[in-house]
């Protein structure tokens, strides 16, 4: 009973909102091919949607052996592409714990922000920096598990892509 109602405020609630466009950074090595193909195939769904931009950057772009800079550069690079009016959602092993459906309640809610954009951030291998800590507007863990940001980058697209059949009605969750 609790599942269905809901359900029913989040499609109300989808139906008042707008559809923002969706950037996902992740920060980290080159991909694999099995998995390029996989995030292709998800990204594809969601652009039945929306917009959807996959956005990939270089983990330590200074190629430097310090750790603290590692990450302060990867901080940087990650603040430079995020605009002042996205809504920013932060991958991190400590964010809070939701599931699928209160996901779809997060991207239905986030319409009404006056965000332009909704960007994902996925960390590099030492996480997020302070700037980036301080910039989003929520912080998320996709498990209790940590994951590679390969890994996470799947479990994201995925469960994006979820959360918009959740939110549309549509046969995918159950």
């Amino acid at each position: 009973m609790q599942v269905l109602v809901l359900m029913r405020r989040i499609q109300f609630r989808l139906q008042e909102q707008r559809a923002l466009p969706i950037r996902v950074i992740t920060v980290g090595k080159k991909r694999s091919l099995g998995v390029q193909l996989v995030v292709d195939e998800y990204i594809g769904k969601l652009k039945c949607y929306c917009k959807v931009e996959d956005v990939q950057l270089r983990s330590n772009p200074k190629n430097t052996g310090d750790v603290k800079a590692q990450i302060k550069d990867e901080d940087m690079a990650v603040m430079n592409i995020i605009s002042s009016d996205d809504w920013v959602v932060m991958l991190d092993e400590n964010g809070l714990d939701i599931g699928s459906e209160q996901m779809a309640e997060l991207m239905g809610d986030a319409g009404s922000t006056g965000a332009s954009r909704i960007s994902f951030c996925i960390g590099g291998p030492y996480g997020h920096g302070p700037k980036m800590r301080e910039r989003a507007n929520i912080s998320i863990k996709l498990s209790s598990m940590v994951f590679n940001h390969q890994i996470a980058l799947l479990l994201l697209v995925e469960q994006l892509y979820r959360s918009w059949t959740i939110l549309k009605g549509q046969n995918y969750h159950h």
